[in-house]
């Protein structure tokens, strides 16, 4: 195995962990994850009884199948996010598809569309969230406090330009929730929504 496809020490002990058994495993999976868990689902669902089911769902499925993580096809955290953002959408397919049927009204492609929206919306959370500090503090202060980027240079005391670069950066990152694959996520963890 080459040195990069070598999976971070705590994301294959974990998983060795709960494919022992081990409650506190779990615990600490939970302790860790569950916000972003949540976070994703109540995003997708934008419900949070809902979001809290997908919660539950998801750490009883990291329980009862521990083997289906792949330290070697990417990070843990990636892992978890990925099966929440399946499990967020399928609930809102279903929950959508009830209600037209109920109602009789809307179409199939709006029901896609919507979806499409609550996912694209998703991982655009989920990128900023995993973002490092430096790229996230200027996005915030350029986008949810309105400052330009010579206001964000002197908030963050650095220079204009470096101000500039990590605008351009985070703004590049984010462009990438659009894609059909999964933020960060390696072949085979992604898909089509």
């Amino acid at each position: 195995m080459a040195k990069k496809d070598v999976p971070p020490r705590w994301d294959r002990k974990m998983q060795q962990r709960l494919a022992r058994g081990e409650a506190a495993a779990l615990g600490e999976l939970y302790d860790r994850f569950a916000s972003l868990v949540h976070g994703l689902a109540h995003r997708v669902l934008g419900d949070e009884r809902a979001a809290d089911g997908i919660t539950r769902e998801v750490f009883v499925h990291v329980w009862e199948h521990p083997d289906s993580y792949d330290p070697r096809q990417g990070p843990l955290r990636t892992w978890v996010a990925t099966l929440t953002h399946r499990l967020a959408v399928q609930r809102l397919r279903a929950t959508e598809t009830a209600a037209l049927a109920r109602a009789g009204s809307g179409t199939a492609e709006e029901l896609e569309h919507k979806v499409r929206h609550a996912a694209v919306a998703a991982r655009a959370d989920y990128i900023v969230q995993s973002m490092p500090v430096p790229l996230r503090s200027a996005l915030e202060r350029a986008y949810f406090q309105r400052r330009d980027y010579r206001q964000t240079a002197a908030d963050l005391g650095i220079t204009e330009d470096e101000a500039r670069r990590r605008l351009r950066l985070g703004l590049q990152l984010l462009s990438t929730a659009h894609d059909t694959e999964a933020p960060g996520a390696p072949p085979g963890y992604g898909g089509a929504v």
